[in-house]
């Protein structure tokens, strides 16, 4: 059965991890973050094996995104505000857990100081802004590496494209975004959805 890795817990401990200026680029994400009140995207994820599935994300602040994969795809990720699920209509299992305990708080919790749980990675490309979320005292959880484009139309001059989530295994999950729009309506309809039914035990 299909798996998403790129949503695995990622506990990122702001008191943890030292505290530096918010200046430069991370200013420029903060600000960012800010003004992203909400966001539409294409979205492909590839996994370590290859397995490409696509679909369609949708964010909403404060703390609000569902993942809606294409159709024949049994899997949906969504966030009430509070807790991130993970469903799989498949086995019929809901898997939940704080948004704060999510590798999407980088970008699901604008308020925080990004610069006390993240790190700026070395710019490979002037056009690119990378920045990368762990928590040191916890590396079962994995990295995950945050990419944007400078964009001078989109908030703060960057737009998401997308992330490299790798976990303590070393398995490698890619997301790339496409179409983004930012700051559009989004009702909130929109992250409400039915749950799994579980399945019986076979007798």
């Amino acid at each position: 059965r299909k798996k998403c890795r790129f949503f695995r817990p990622l506990a990122v401990a702001p008191a943890l991890v030292a505290a530096a200026p918010t200046t430069g680029d991370l200013a420029l994400l903060q600000a960012h973050l800010t003004a992203t009140r909400t966001l539409t995207a294409a979205f492909t994820q590839t996994d370590r094996r290859g397995q490409v599935l696509s679909g369609q994300l949708t964010l909403k602040q404060p703390g609000k995104i569902r993942f809606q994969y294409a159709d024949g795809v049994p899997l949906l990720i969504v966030s009430d505000g509070k807790n991130l699920h993970f469903l799989d209509y498949q086995v019929g299992q809901d898997s939940k857990w704080p948004i704060a305990n999510s590798p999407l708080a980088v970008f699901l919790d604008p308020g925080r100081n990004i610069a006390r749980y993240t790190k700026l990675m070395p710019p490979g490309d002037p056009r690119i802004v990378s920045v990368q979320a762990w928590d040191k005292t916890r590396p079962e959880y994995g990295r995950i590496n945050l990419v944007f484009t400078r964009n001078a139309g989109s908030p703060g001059g960057l737009q998401l494209s997308g992330w490299v989530a790798l976990d303590a295994q070393g398995n490698r999950t890619t997301v790339r975004l496409t179409n983004q729009r930012y700051n559009g309506p989004v009702s909130d309809e929109a992250f409400r959805w039915d749950g799994p039914r579980k399945r019986k035990p076979a007798r």
